[in-house]
């Protein structure tokens, strides 16, 4: 299958190199650019820091002492991104989504807790929302922010106009939103409702479900392994 994926560069490259392993042929056209903002750590002492983004573990450098922290990670591949920088004294990982890290917080700590929220500066409201109303004190970090591409890719655009995708893998609502966006205005949205969507959760699928596409398909956890074993059962089963 010819696979659009549209992550930002670092990310895309990695899911690149997974999709070729598993006999696809990938399609990088990145809808984000990721920057950092070079924003200074608040200073004080936080009980723990909650980190809900690889792009976010990647910053986690400008924070002195940041490994003697314990630390709360959305995900594995977030866990994986911050094992990279170092290794935490005590890292917890939660399920890949942000209400099964508000679990595992408010599981584990008191509300007198201070936490440091390590974050971008288009955030989704999870898990600072649902910690706040616990009683939690949250500093947000904003360590880099994700830049929405103003044209669609000139990959994706010519894949898309000749008919050459099979499928798109979609890991972040925000890329959904900006890729659809995208189409629309090149008006391709023909060619990529007849495409196979592959999603990681289903918050990612909700700009898609008004398009009235083909197929779509939502991963029964939000991990990568879950994201490849839908796209693997669909090439299977087609």
């Amino acid at each position: 299958m010819q696979v659009l994926v549209t992550r930002p560069i670092n990310d895309a490259r990695r899911t690149a190199k997974r999709l070729i392993a598993a006999g696809h042929n990938p399609v990088i056209a990145p809808v984000l650019t990721i920057e950092p903002t070079d924003a200074a750590p608040p200073e004080g002492r936080f009980d723990a820091l909650i980190v809900t983004s690889a792009n976010g573990a990647r910053q986690l450098d400008a924070l002195p002492g940041w490994s003697d922290n314990v630390i709360y990670a959305v995900g594995p591949r977030t866990a994986d991104a911050i094992r990279e920088r170092g290794n935490p004294r005590v890292l917890h990982v939660a399920d890949g989504d942000a209400i099964s890290l508000s679990a595992m917080i408010r599981n584990d700590l008191s509300t007198r807790a201070s936490l440091l929220h390590v974050t971008a500066i288009d955030h989704k409201l999870e898990p600072e929302a649902s910690l706040r109303q616990a009683g939690y004190a949250i500093t947000t970090w904003t360590v880099y922010q994700a830049l929405a591409q103003a044209r669609l890719p000139r990959e994706a655009k010519a894949a898309l106009m000749e008919k050459r995708l099979d499928a798109a893998i979609h890991y972040s609502r925000r890329s959904v939103e900006i890729l659809t966006h995208l189409v629309r205005v090149e008006n391709l949205d023909v060619a990529f409702r007849e495409m196979e969507h592959f999603c990681l959760s289903a918050d990612i699928s909700k700009p898609l479900k008004p398009l009235k596409l083909k197929k779509m398909f939502v991963a029964a956890a939000p991990s990568e392994d879950a994201l490849f074993d839908i796209l693997g059962t669909a090439c299977h089963n087609s």
